[in-house]
């Protein structure tokens, strides 16, 4: 009985150290590697199944990305989103692009450098 107690008490310990790894805020250049990663991928810029893949692919990248990139994150998911959808609202759309550009700008400005380390 003790060691199937000892066996419960380190498995609840390795629970608890996987729960505190996985709220691990990235690094601005961990979030640059990850999401270059992403962008690579042709798959990602095709149509609306493309759309959809970039946003999946980033949604697990934006719950811990570094603040300065959080932002620029959340910008290509709503874009993404919206254009994924089966008829996209063109005016939101529309709306959404300067923010989607800006967020290419943000994405330039921090991992412009370290995509070339």
């Amino acid at each position: 009985m003790k060691k199937f107690a000892t066996a419960l008490f380190a498995a609840g310990l390795i629970a608890s150290a996987t729960a505190c790894t996985a709220t691990h805020q990235l690094t601005t250049a961990e979030t640059c590697e990850r999401i270059q990663a992403v962008v690579s991928n042709p798959a990602n810029n095709a149509g609306k199944t493309g759309m959809n893949n970039l946003a999946n692919q980033i949604r697990p990248i934006h719950a811990v990305a570094s603040d300065d990139l959080k932002p620029a994150l959340a910008q290509i998911l709503a874009y993404t989103d919206e254009q994924a959808k089966e008829n996209p609202d063109k005016d939101k759309l529309a709306d959404l692009q300067s923010g989607y550009q800006e967020a290419g700008s943000t994405y330039s400005k921090f991992c412009g450098q370290a995509g070339a380390q």
